[in-house]
């Protein structure tokens, strides 16, 4: 016999809040209803161990598209409901059927229940017109029950000859929403959401040769040392779709004082310059939650690829509640201690693989520092930087004895550490270096910048990074002094270009003149820059090289020739600097034939 009523909710207007409102992705819907069918079969497993239920030998759920029919089938065949069940559960939205069910076999647990009967259920209308359910109990001499409704606040129910035990949801899918009728696309929201769920999943199944859609026991629940390489590989492969070998990974294991598992992937780089952006999976209990959720993955850590699964963190929670919760602080917390002692742990035993990933993983571990001051802590020291000479040391290595309080005061700085930012545009900077047996470190990440300025800020008292193009004479020079001389020439060759000429001796005689910015001028322009601010002039000073012969062959030359030549060296110290501009090159060539001119009639 069929009867009719009404669904138990707070009012008549929040089924189509409901409806349009419940979840920000409406293809979530699917992972809610499968999550509902792996909840029955964990609760009807849970009773065969109690011996309350009779055991069953292939728990599956099966999921089925008819196009023709405009439907989408999720079946199970675990607990199923009685007819005093479905209207207890369905019918008075968000009951939590899975902590009623907790509460009455509290001595079998209640790990595994994801609990969403009630709301989650609902989602479904976010999709269909009308929904049917055709579910039987597990009881004794339980009747088949049929339930229907459109989602207009009533609903029937009544019985039906449904002859095995388990539950069968049946939507009947809206007009705009037949996107959910391809296979193609619930096989990849099936992917997406439900490929670990704890109980195999088939799509459309024609046969027993059939393959489950999901992996029931993936890699990361399994113990570490049960793991080969060649399966994290494969895990890593077929989770992200990314064919490129991971450089290294961390297996997160942990029970106690929270339960924590998973693998995080150290990707390989695309682009050096680049933050790219990895993907870690959050689960609770094997069901896909999001991707990046940063209050419980540390921003950081985005940038790797990875899966987590937090059994203790419920399937829909705000934000809020996630940033003010203090176990989820912990367990961000754990997750960055295991990362840093991972890369302790690869630095202290195998320093040569360790250098062979720091191009790969510098970014990362830059950004984390800079992101999260504990994470700084414990990985400072092996923060390593190339050498002029291309080995890798850390980069406190170069740090000096920190500056006093009464030496600052006195006017000492701290210890100045030269940096390459470009190689081939600095390229004479560094031979310089090199011939004076000076050293610097090479920096070729787009996070640089802003990493040294970090550590400044980290070591105030020990560390002032300097690029190689400044302050040059304040390494090279040989003796101090001006040459008024040559200064006067150079001063009036280069009227009217916004330079500053000093003259100094030198330690390497066959440079002519090199081209020193303040670093705070020129960091305060890159700033401007990278905030869209606009470019803001940015004064050199032209160090002329008194050692160098064509420099002092200048002061015998006559008035013209003096003007031509101090132009001319003027402009190959600046291409040393940067690229010259379409009139300082113009200027540079006719220049240049001049003096060839000159040189070949002599």
């Amino acid at each position: 016999m069929e009867k009719q009523g009404n669904i138990r909710i707070a009012s008549e207007n929040m089924m189509p809040i409901i409806k349009k409102w419940l979840y920000s992705e409406k293809d979530i819907f699917l992972r809610e209803i499968v999550a509902n069918a792996q909840d029955a079969i964990t609760k009807h497993k849970k009773l065969v161990e109690l011996g309350e239920a009779a055991a069953e030998e292939h728990y599956r759920v099966t999921v089925t598209v008819d196009a023709k029919a405009g439907t989408l089938t999720v079946e199970d065949n675990g607990i199923g409901m009685t007819e005093e069940e479905v209207e207890k559960y369905i019918t008075q939205i968000a009951f939590s059927g899975a902590a009623d069910f907790v509460d009455k076999y509290e001595k079998a647990g209640g790990d595994g229940i994801i609990g969403h009967f009630g709301l989650g259920f609902y989602s479904a209308y976010m999709v269909s017109e009308d929904i049917e359910i055709f579910t039987r109990s597990y009881k004794d001499g339980a009747a088949g029950v049929h339930w229907q409704s459109d989602g207009n606040a009533t609903y029937t129910i009544g019985d039906c000859e449904k002859e095995t035990r388990g539950t069968k949801i049946v939507m009947h899918l809206a007009k705009e929403e037949k996107e959910f009728l391809k296979e193609n696309t619930v096989r990849e929201l099936l992917r997406k959401y439900c490929s670990f769920m704890p109980y195999e999943i088939y799509l459309d199944p024609k046969g027993k040769d059939d393959k489950p859609v999901n992996d029931t026991h993936p890699l990361y629940l399994k113990q570490p040392k049960e793991c080969t390489e060649e399966e994290y590989k494969t895990f890593y492969r077929d989770t992200f779709m990314d064919f490129n070998e991971p450089l290294f990974w961390i297996h997160l294991n942990m029970e106690y004082p929270f339960r924590l598992k998973g693998i995080l992937y150290f990707p390989k780089v695309k682009k050096q310059v680049e933050l790219e952006r990895g993907k870690v999976k959050l689960y609770c209990n094997q069901v896909y939650i999001a991707d990046n959720i940063k209050e419980v993955i540390p921003e950081f850590l985005m940038l790797l690829n990875g899966v987590i699964d937090c059994p203790d963190i419920p399937l829909n929670v705000s934000r809020s509640f996630l940033q003010n919760d203090r176990q989820v602080q912990k367990i961000a917390k754990h997750i960055t201690k295991k990362v840093a002692d991972k890369l302790l742990e690869l630095y202290r035993n195998d320093r040569e693989k360790y250098e062979r990933c720091w191009g790969d993983i510098s970014t990362f571990v830059k950004f984390g520092c800079i992101k999260d001051e504990e994470f700084y802590k414990k990985v400072e020291e092996i923060i390593v930087y190339k050498d002029l000479a291309g080995e890798y040391r850390p980069v406190t290595s170069f740090f000096g004895e920190a500056v006093s309080e009464e030496d600052a005061k006195n006017g000492k700085e701290p210890q100045a550490v030269y940096y390459v930012s470009d190689e081939n545009k600095q390229a004479q900077y560094i031979k310089m270096f090199k011939d004076a047996g000076l050293d610097a470190i090479y920096c070729d990440t787009y996070i640089d910048p802003h990493f040294l300025s970090y550590l400044e800020y980290k070591n105030p008292t020990r560390v002032r990074f300097m690029r190689i193009d400044a302050d040059v004479a304040g390494a090279l020079k040989e003796e101090s002094g001006e040459d008024e001389a040559l200064k006067k020439i150079f001063e009036k060759a280069l009227e009217g270009k916004h330079v500053t000429v000093k003259t100094e001796t030198l330690k390497d005689g066959s440079v002519p003149a090199i081209v020193n910015v303040s670093e705070f001028v020129r960091r305060m322009s890159e700033m401007h820059t990278f905030y869209g601010m606009g470019e803001s002039p940015v004064d050199v000073t032209l160090i002329v090289n008194a050692a160098n012969p064509a420099v002092q062959a200048l002061k015998e030359a006559d008035e013209e020739a003096q003007g031509k030549a101090a132009e001319q060296i003027y402009y190959l110290a600046l291409m040393n600097y940067r690229q010259l501009t379409p009139e300082e090159l113009a200027a540079f060539v006719a220049t240049n034939s001049l003096l060839l001119e000159k040189y070949l009639k002599k």
